[in-house]
């Protein structure tokens, strides 16, 4: 299969890239690339990806990052036992969903089937 125009990487924006990484390793079991304190890059996630550094929390609203969970309920009580703030509850046809805000403020989902 082409990667040809496939989403190839994603990269979140970080103000602290220890609490990042765990959160993600805690929560997710993601593992970890330090290059020198400028970029970490994320593994494990089903799509490979970084923190980017930046000085302030990302605005909400933009493109949003959705993982998958077997098990919605054990995802989000790992989520809130890190103290992460879940910001929305949805159920639609097929599935449900929450989203949270990460150490940086990135708000991402996690979903499941019904």
């Amino acid at each position: 299969m082409s990667e040809h125009h496939k989403i190839h990487y994603v990269e979140l924006p970080s103000t602290d890239f220890a609490a990042m990484q765990e959160f993600y390793g805690t929560v997710f079991g993601w593992t970890f690339e330090d290059y020198g304190g400028q970029y970490v890059a994320f593994h494990g996630a089903g799509l490979e990806g970084g923190f980017t550094p930046v000085d302030k929390a990302p605005s909400r609203g933009g493109a949003m990052v959705i993982l998958y969970s077997d098990d919605l309920a054990a995802s989000e009580k790992a989520v809130i036992a890190t103290g992460a703030r879940i910001t929305e509850h949805h159920d639609f046809p097929g599935g449900s969903r929450f989203q949270f805000l990460d150490p940086s403020g990135n708000e991402l989902a996690v979903w499941t089937k019904v």
